[in-house]
């Protein structure tokens, strides 16, 4: 659906891409993270053609530079707050010259945002979530083939992060590409079945399907809550001879052992604190996230 190959672009002598290559599968939820200032958004805006690059492609759809329709959510999206939902959504099949049903396509992605009742109020008495789904539905508008939604549920509440993920799967299910760019890694790792991770030399750190990245830079562990433990525990703990290695937090008892297979390392855990004797509260396989695998990456990337 979208391709980058070798994409450049300065700000004057400030360099914010330098040689940006990333793919986008027909179907894929992208997630596309990196830290402020890495040219995310300059990535998107490029995509877009609202600003120019001064160097690289940009490959759009299966058979490469395909006319297809992009859908685009900033961060922080304009909405008139004078006029309502209904009203801002005329506004936009009016810019973009829709040819259909004017009226049937305003109340279809209305319900599709869950904007039904909210759409008949003036947006300046829109809560944050309220303008985000409205926003989504400008941005769907014209049945895009690729949504670009820039920090979606940023500023939200759980529940208006909830809505607006569950928004995201649907538009998903029903054949929509998207790149998702959030800071909100929990929400990526719901919804998205590729990332892409940009580094600090304005590249893709790493590209791929989010199993195999945690599977590549994550590791599992087996998490120990220890009873009262004195010294010949905790020695015993940072001791064990399964885990590669043991990070232990005195202060709460707790001891992380980094394990290489996830059933060997509880079954030799367990048999291990039997054998010597460890009173322990409780034992847990904890499997790698991506918060854990971006911290690594982006960490050694801008270090």
């Amino acid at each position: 659906m979208l391709e980058i190959r070798d994409l450049h672009k300065s700000y004057k002598n400030f360099k914010v891409l330098d040689g940006l290559y990333m793919k986008i599968k027909k179907g894929d939820i992208y997630g596309f993270l990196g830290r402020n200032g890495c040219g995310k958004t300059t990535t998107m805006n490029i995509v877009c053609n609202i600003i120019p690059k001064d160097s690289g492609e940009i490959i759009l759809g299966e058979n490469g530079n395909d006319k297809i329709k992009i859908g685009y959510l900033p961060e922080t999206p304009s909405l008139y707050g004078y006029m309502n939902g209904y009203e801002y959504l005329g506004y936009i099949a009016y810019c973009s010259k829709y040819k259909g049903d004017v009226d049937k396509r305003i109340a279809a992605v209305l319900a599709i945002t869950g904007m039904t009742e909210g759409g008949r109020r003036r947006i300046k008495g829109y809560s944050r979530g309220m303008n985000q789904r409205l926003g989504i539905a400008a941005a769907i508008f014209n049945s895009p083939d690729l949504l670009i939604l820039d920090e979606p549920t940023s500023a939200l509440d759980p529940e208006g992060r909830a809505e607006v993920m569950g928004i995201i799967q649907n538009l998903s299910a029903a054949g929509t590409t998207i790149l998702l760019c959030t800071h909100i890694l929990s929400d990526v790792e719901r919804v998205s079945n590729r990332i892409g991770i940009v580094g600090g030399a304005g590249k893709l750190a790493v590209e791929g399907s989010i199993d195999s990245i945690l599977g590549e830079y994550g590791s599992e562990s087996v998490d120990i809550q220890l009873v009262e433990p004195d010294e010949r525990v905790v020695r015993l703990i940072e001791a064990a001879p399964f885990a590669e290695k043991t990070d232990y937090y005195d202060k709460t008892g707790l001891a992380v052992l980094t394990v290489k297979d996830a059933k060997a390392g509880i079954a030799e855990a367990m048999r291990y604190l039997a054998d010597n004797s460890i009173d322990v509260s409780s034992v847990k396989l904890s499997r790698p996230t991506l918060e854990q695998v971006y911290m690594s990456i982006v960490g050694a990337q801008w270090n």
